[in-house]
Parts: C-alpha cells; sequence; structure tokens
C-alpha cells in the first residue's frame, strides 16, 4: 500500500512523522474524508474538486501555508487510488505543520501534505444504512463563531467530536448529537442532521456551528431534484422528539437514518420515506445506475470513450 507525501509515493511503514511534529502537540493540521466508489462505469471519486476545495480553504482559515495547488491535490488523490489498485476507498488528505519549533504559534514549522486510502465499509454499522441508529443529544455543545471555526475542518477541533462520540458509546447509543452555543441543534459528532416533520425537511444552517459538509449539499440538491422541500432553520431539541424521520450525512455516513433520541422512537422507529427515496437516489449516483447528472464522479481510469 502506497502513501502520497510531499509529492512522492511512499511505502505505507516509511509514512512517519517525528515526536516533535506541531501537528501531534497542538492539533495544527486540516484534513478531508473522500470516498471512492465502486460504478458500472469502473471506478469514481464523488466530489473530489468541492473536498479539496474545502482543505485549501481550512488551511486557509488556520493560516497554514500550502506548496501544493488544488489541481496537484486533485491529481495525486487519481493517481493513489490507481497505483493502490481500490475499486473503491475511503481516502483522507491531510495538511499539518510538522517538526520544528515547539511553541503553540507554529507558523515557523514546515507543512506537511499526506494523501492515504483505506478499504473502508459503513462507518456506522453495516446495518445502520437500512435500520438506523440510536443516538444522544450530548451534554457537550459545539464551540461558539467566536470560539472556533466551524467551517474549516481542523484536526484539533474534533476533541469535541471524541467528547461527545466517547460519551454516547458509553452511553450505549451509535453515536452523539450535539447542541450549539445558544442550545439548539447543531449536528453529530462527525455527521450533519436533518430533521423531517410533517412533511418539510428541516437543516440547521452553517450559522450554528456546523460544518458546511458536502454530503449535506448533495442530500439538499437531490431532495431538490426530488421535489422535497427543505428548510434551513435554528431547530429546538424537541422537535427532535416528535419528528417523523431524522437522519445524518458524512462522507463516512453517507445517508443513515435515526431510528430513536435519548431512547425516544423516530416516527414509526423505521427508515421513513424520505430518507429511503433519498437513499436510493444517492446509492443509484454513487453505483452509476442512474446518469451523473451533477458531474459528482471524477472517474480514476479514463476510458477512451471519457477521453474523447
Amino acid at each position: 500500500m502506497l502513501i502520497w507525501r510531499n509529492g512522492e509515493f511512499i511505502d505505507w511503514e516509511q509514512a512517519t512523522v517525528h515526536v516533535t511534529t506541531h501537528a501531534l502537540h497542538y492539533g495544527s493540521s486540516v484534513f478531508e474524508g473522500i470516498r471512492a466508489y465502486k460504478t458500472a462505469q469502473g471506478t469514481a471519486i464523488f466530489r473530489l474538486q468541492p473536498h479539496m476545495k474545502r482543505l485549501l480553504n481550512s488551511a486557509k482559515i488556520a493560516r497554514i501555508e500550502v506548496p501544493f495547488t488544488e489541481d496537484q491535490f486533485n491529481e495525486a488523490a487519481l493517481e493513489i487510488v490507481r497505483r493502490n489498485g481500490h475499486e473503491s476507498c475511503y481516502m483522507r488528505p491531510i495538511v499539518f505543520r510538522g517538526a520544528g519549533v515547539l511553541g503553540v504559534e507554529g507558523r515557523k514549522n514546515p507543512t506537511e501534505c499526506v494523501i492515504f486510502t483505506l478499504e473502508w465499509g459503513r462507518y456506522l454499522g453495516k446495518e445502520a444504512i437500512e435500520q438506523g441508529v440510536d443516538v444522544q443529544v450530548s451534554t457537550w455543545r459545539r464551540v461558539a463563531p467566536d470560539t472556533g471555526a466551524s467551517l474549516a475542518k481542523i484536526g484539533g477541533q474534533y476533541v469535541n467530536s471524541q467528547f461527545i462520540s466517547m460519551e454516547a458509546h458509553d452511553g450505549g447509543f451509535t453515536e452523539g448529537i450535539a447542541l450549539d452555543y445558544n442550545g439548539t441543534v447543531s449536528e453529530g459528532a462527525g455527521e450533519n442532521i436533518f430533521v423531517v416533520y410533517e412533511g418539510t425537511v428541516y437543516t440547521p444552517g452553517i450559522g450554528s456551528s456546523i460544518l458546511n459538509g458536502i454530503t449535506r449539499d448533495s442530500a439538499i440538491k437531490l431532495m431538490g431534484d426530488l421535489g422535497i422541500p427543505v428548510r434551513f432553520e435554528t431547530i429546538p431539541r424537541d422537535l427532535l422528539y416528535i419528528a417523523d424521520e431524522i437522519f445524518f450525512t458524512g462522507t463516512a455516513a453517507e445517508i443513515t437514518p435515526v431510528r430513536s433520541v435519548d431512547r425516544l422512537k423516530v416516527g414509526t422507529g423505521t427508515r421513513g420515506e424520505i430518507t429511503r427515496s433519498l437513499q436510493e437516489e444517492f446509492f443509484a449516483i454513487t453505483s452509476g445506475e442512474k446518469a451523473d447528472r451533477h458531474g459528482w464522479l471524477t472517474p480514476v481510469y479514463q476510458t477512451e470513450n471519457q477521453q474523447s
């Protein structure tokens, strides 16, 4: 298995860092999670360009200088999938401050750029896509907009997500939902959230300390295609308890239904109709069964027809 690091392809065992690496001490990294799917037309990376654009935007917010362009990251991502021979995989591009000066500021340290791939299945469990997951509202809140940068995918900020997830697991739940600094619904530990109530889908806006998810954006576009109304609203916690459906979105979680919140059944306690229809559309596109009408899939192996 190969890893792309600073413009070169190296063996997995060679991808080591020094103990003085700034990111190990201070969380000074930015990263993405990307999926490549096995489609009827061959392996394709889902929404590659938006992911790499967000990676560089996160680095800009974190004041991390990046020595590679978006196009170079895109090509490196395609090439690492080719060289590792994946039909499908999960990909992790990460940019971080490396070894050097040991101090909080960190901008004198060199920047390290890495992309690695993994064979990875369903993040929240194999059965979760159909049966849904049991979640709790966490006692940990998302950070306020003047405390962290929620639009940036910064490594250090994920300690908050770890607290939410660990608390949920310790309580026997699959995942946790965080409230924002105002006490209204924000997102899951690693997923955006949608709440269905009386035929309308509600989701928190970007002012609710959420990551502006790329799968979230994809779901919103698909619901537009399907004629399902979506509203960006401040969502009170108690709406979770009377919702007809709730689902998570994310690169790892894809589109996963929530069947209970704080041990209260969501709707009928099974996957709802809106969630099911959205999943069917999403997986039909990512499998190549339906046309990629939004241009979300980047082929890894160009065929003669694709080149012409």
